[in-house]
């Protein structure tokens, strides 16, 4: 039961904070905006928290009390791949299909990129 109300927390408070990027980034009053920056940026950051968390884990340094809390909950309700999809998909419908692979490109290398450096950074922060 207990494994449920960390997810369910985490997920909550990750879900919250990508609903405020993306109001605040991605439109401009009902109208979607040029470029997703909201989604992206959660998308980004939730790589660069789940990069440092997976240093934590595999130096067994996170219990699975915080592997619930904050990989699968927070990361998994901070990021968003229905609302990438989403957002790809209006790239389609509009005809931008340039536009919509440059938005998947740039999402997915820079995502790898920064889950990297999370994950050093992680090491350099809790070096043993």
């Amino acid at each position: 039961m207990m494994a449920w109300l960390l997810v369910f927390v985490g997920g909550g408070a990750g879900s919250v904070c990508r609903f405020m990027l993306a109001r605040r980034f991605n439109y401009s009053g009902q109208e979607f905006l040029v470029f997703p920056w909201g989604t992206f940026m959660a998308n980004l950051l939730s790589c660069l928290v789940m990069g440092m968390l997976l240093h934590r884990q595999f130096n067994h340094h996170l219990g699975e009390s915080g592997r619930l809390l904050f990989m699968t909950g927070f990361c998994g309700g901070f990021s968003t791949f229905s609302t990438f999809v989403y957002e790809l998909y209006m790239y389609v419908q509009r005809g931008q299909l340039k536009m919509g692979l440059a938005y998947v490109i740039l999402s997915m290398v820079t995502g790898l990129l920064v889950m990297a450096g999370g994950y050093r950074a992680g090491g350099l922060l809790w070096a043993e």
